[in-house]
């Protein structure tokens, strides 16, 4: 199931200039993210500081970092939300989805530096095979997020398994 987030429907509600594209990589392959190899491709992923939602959004490829997401926070605790918490703070729609008549439970947005350095971002649409492309200036200027260091390469874990080779 395709989540659509509060990002995209502020952006939609705020008239903010951005173009939905194809997505290239739902041509070939089911992903949750377009484009992996695009550097600025980004997924959002929701969670609870100190009982606050908390849009965390990074690389596509990348993992977060609990720790430095919870310093940007500035809060004591950090859980991924769950299912029914994202169906109670957003009542009306799918999972994650805004009604515009509470805009009073906006989540906090905190983005990654690396895609604040990009001139455009790139998320998933409401479609898995649709794109969102916004240039990063438009997106901070309607968001306001915070921006800092929390996104970390995915820990590569088959490295750690011994591989034997029989003869």
């Amino acid at each position: 199931m395709q989540h659509r987030f509060p990002i995209h429907e502020l952006l939609r509600e705020a008239h903010v200039d951005h173009a939905v594209m194809p997505n290239r990589s739902a041509l070939t392959a089911q992903t949750d993210t377009p484009d992996l190899h695009v550097r600025n491709s980004a997924k959002v992923v929701m969670y609870f500081v100190d009982d606050e939602a908390v849009e965390a959004v990074l690389p596509a490829s990348m993992t977060v970092n609990l720790d430095r997401l919870l310093d940007l926070a500035r809060g004591r605790a950090i859980r991924p939300a769950r299912h029914e918490e994202l169906e109670r703070l957003f009542p009306g729609g799918e999972p994650g989805a805004t009604s515009a008549s509470e805009p009073q439970h906006s989540p906090t947005v905190i983005v990654d530096v690396a895609l604040a350095a990009e001139a455009e971002i790139l998320f998933n649409a409401d479609v898995p095979e649709d794109t969102l492309r916004i240039r990063w200036a438009d997106f901070a200027a309607s968001v306001r997020p915070i921006v800092g260091r929390f996104a970390e390469p995915a820990v590569d874990r088959v490295g750690g398994f011994r591989l034997s080779y029989r003869e």
